[in-house]
């Protein structure tokens, strides 16, 4: 009902000792109120599945008239009607739901025994005004780690109950109206606190669909589970997620811890989430450790438009040795992180640092790998993030690279003058193929079919901040 369409990201208790979380999320009041809007749908489509039983009942009118017996069968519920309704946030529990000016009208069959020997029937129109209806909406976690929620102290009133009666003799029904009107107002109070507390109970099911471990790929997966209960304030909800990768099959912990961070008070959104360096770079560390981030690029993987060539030839032509040692020969590099990529978040801007070491190889004839030399290769690139459906997704561009010599096994030779080729490998190559990963986008947390409306991203200092509307579909 209301938190499954809104809260969105807010429900779980911890299952982790506190710790500064990767992630951080605001559920603001236009958030609330977009989770009133279809709450209330979800609500009256219940309140419109009341069953009343059939009332039988026997009443002495008085000593002088005796006693009648009636009885209401096949109630139906016609319309439901909820032309007022709130929302508030209960400071450090969840949501307050309100109801207030609610009407209900029903039709049913009517039956009466007078005296033993007069019976009477015909139908009737119930009409129920000034029904009020009050929940507050607790949070809290299930055995898995997910979010759960319960009604907490459901309260419900009837106002005023109108009954007119169609059929038979109205001197008769007249005599009966007020015990009528009270047995169904008893019995509609009995139910209407049941079914807003199975309305809520039945968010679990759907709430269960939280991505608190979402895999990504085949090397890695990222945690949402909450590292701190909610916080809420009277006027938002703040919550805390672990937000942090992991190689699939092993959560080993990165030789780094997240920084606190907070969000900016802005409200024109209904969800802000803050995802922090500390994500960032937690990703860098386990594609590193899975040795993802390492490449073999051969010629054919450089664009026939170049006139620079992965051979000797053109190897050679910088440094005459290769030419004269390895003639006519096509070659081979291998490019590996030396260790985890460093990525920072300044204002406007996410820039992304890698060491690595390219080891280039002669291939001979029989398909035998000669190594010519290894170079360490820093670079500076620039990343472009976009937010699209539930995928956070990246595009980088080059900034520099500084070449530097560990190993030639052809003599020495001047590093500067191979920065061109390898600006064309990092540029036509590696980046290309790093954009289609990045491309692919991971997956931001979410709950059941729920669409970003409007996403805006924007890059802070130690985080980048998104501020969308949400939209849930059945």
């Amino acid at each position: 009902m209301l938190l499954c369409c809104c809260l969105v990201l807010v429900a779980l208790v911890p299952t982790t000792l506190s710790v500064n979380p990767g992630v951080e999320a605001r559920l603001t009041g236009k958030g609330l109120e977009y989770g009133r809007q279809v709450g209330m749908v979800i609500v009256q489509q219940k309140l419109k599945s009341i069953k009343i039983p059939d009332i039988s009942g026997e009443e002495k009118l008085d000593h002088h008239l005796g006693k009648v017996k009636y009885t209401l069968s096949g109630i139906q519920i016609l319309n439901v009607g909820l032309p007022q309704s709130a929302v508030n946030l209960v400071q450090g529990t969840g949501v307050r739901l309100s109801i207030s000016n609610a009407f209900i009208s029903m039709h049913g069959n009517w039956r009466v025994k007078y005296r033993r020997v007069f019976r009477d029937s015909g139908s009737f129109d119930l009409s129920v005004n000034g029904l009020t209806v009050a929940t507050t909406i607790g949070i809290m976690s299930d055995e898995t780690g997910r979010p759960a929620v319960r009604s907490l102290n459901c309260g419900a009133t009837v106002g005023g109950v109108n009954i007119k009666f169609h059929g038979g003799a109205s001197w008769l029904y007249n005599l009966f109206r007020k015990f009528i009107e009270k047995s169904l107002r008893n019995a509609l109070q009995k139910q209407i606190c049941r079914l807003v507390d199975e309305a809520v109970a039945d968010l679990n099911p759907r709430l269960k669909t939280l991505n608190v471990l979402a895999k990504v790929d085949q090397y890695a997966e990222i945690e949402y589970s909450m590292v701190s209960p909610p916080v809420v304030s009277k006027s938002s909800i703040d919550l805390g997620l672990k937000g942090e990768f992991y190689n699939i099959g092993k959560h080993q912990e990165p030789p780094f811890s997240p920084a606190p961070f907070s969000l900016p008070l802005q409200t024109s959104n209904m969800l802000y989430i803050g995802l922090s360096a500390f994500t960032a770079n937690s990703a860098a560390f386990v594609y590193n450790t899975a040795g993802a981030l390492s490449m073999y690029i051969t010629d054919d993987m450089i664009p026939q438009s170049s006139p620079l060539r992965l051979n000797t030839k053109t190897f050679g032509n910088f440094i005459p040795q290769i030419a004269k040692r390895f003639p006519g020969l096509m070659m081979k590099l291998l490019v590996k992180t030396v260790k985890t990529p460093v990525i920072t978040f300044t204002p406007d801007n996410v820039t992304v640092q890698t060491t690595t070491t390219v080891t280039a190889y002669a291939i001979q004839p029989n398909a035998t790998l000669s190594p010519l030399f290894v170079l360490n290769l820093d670079s500076s690139v620039s990343a472009k993030m976009t937010v699209s459906e539930m995928q956070l997704a990246g595009r980088v561009t080059l900034n520099k690279i500084n070449l530097s010599l560990v190993t030639s096994y052809v003599g020495d030779f001047q590093v500067g003058i191979l920065s061109g080729i390898f600006k064309v490998v990092v540029n036509f190559v590696v980046i290309p193929r790093v954009n289609v990963e990045l491309a692919k986008g991971y997956p931001l947390p979410t709950i059941g079919k729920m669409k970003l409306v409007n996403p805006q991203l924007k890059v802070l200092k130690d985080y980048m901040l998104i501020g969308t509307d949400v939209q849930f579909t059945n």
